[in-house]
């Protein structure tokens, strides 16, 4: 039986998959980041600009968007800024 250099468990190949693991799961976190930080603003201001057109007003909107920020960052803030 032979083995392919591929095969040899060394310390510096565990090393390395360790370190790619982790940068694999670092850059998922930061996507989700981003995707909050999308999605909050977008998900609330549409939110208020339903309820704009059913309530006849205009502000809401904006109080939806800056609401929907503000919960982004708080989400962002417990999830990954308590570890």
């Amino acid at each position: 039986m032979t083995t392919s250099p591929n095969d040899d468990p060394t310390p510096e190949r565990d090393a390395d998959e360790e370190l790619r693991a982790f940068n694999t799961r670092e850059q998922d976190s930061a996507w989700r980041a981003v995707a909050y930080l999308l999605s909050g603003p977008l998900v609330y201001g549409g939110l208020g600009a339903l309820a704009d057109h059913w309530l006849g007003t205009s502000w809401l909107v904006g109080a939806g968007i800056v609401g929907g920020m503000a919960l982004s960052l708080y989400l962002i803030w417990f999830r990954y800024g308590t570890h």
